[in-house]
């Protein structure tokens, strides 16, 4: 009998035990304005105009924040001096102290030239072919690549889980199929 009850008490609890525990409602450090979290298009916008903008215009840095998760993070790709591929994560406030300095000193301007959207109820993936600028009035962009965006949707709002990104470079120019007009959206 008493087997007969460690048996059962393991075979309720088991189910108990598999699932994970709930995690908090994220929290961001600035509340974010509604129409910059309401869609996919909504937020990709309001992340390449936020970061966006000439020499010696500071930028809107909650508002920066304000769109990611409380876990996201930024993850630069390159090439270190033995030229073997690096990665490395940062969070947001870790991308503000890296690049603030690049950007009110020498202008910053990114814009998205292609897309490509897949999404799967909550989470959305969006391959977001750029273009950099130091100035609007540029004639050509300093740099070209390919952010990759990760994005959650909570019920309520969507939040940036990820950008991961690769500029051009000789070795890997941008394909002619990632600079097609946004395929979805």
């Amino acid at each position: 009998m008493r087997l007969i009850l460690i048996l059962a008490a393991l075979l309720t609890a088991t189910p108990a035990l598999a699932q994970e525990p709930s995690v908090p409602a994220p929290q961001a450090s600035a509340p974010a304005a509604p129409a910059d979290v309401q869609s996919i298009d909504a937020i990709v916008a309001a992340l390449y105009d936020v970061i966006s903008g000439d020499a010696g215009q500071a930028r809107d840095w909650d508002r920066f924040r304000s769109l990611f998760h409380p876990t996201g993070r930024l993850m630069p790709t390159g090439r270190d001096a033995q030229g073997q591929a690096t990665v490395r994560a940062v969070s947001p406030d870790d991308y503000i102290a890296r690049s603030e300095p690049f950007m009110l000193d020498q202008g910053f301007h990114e814009r998205e030239l292609a897309r490509r959207t897949e999404r799967f109820g909550a989470i959305a993936h969006v391959f977001s072919t750029y273009d950099a600028r130091h100035s609007l009035s540029d004639p050509e962009p300093f740099a070209r690549g390919v952010n990759s965006i990760q994005l959650f949707h909570d019920g309520a709002r969507w939040w940036i889980l990820s950008v991961y990104w690769q500029a051009e470079n000789p070795e890997t120019p941008l394909p002619a199929e990632y600079l097609l007009p946004s395929l979805a959206r």
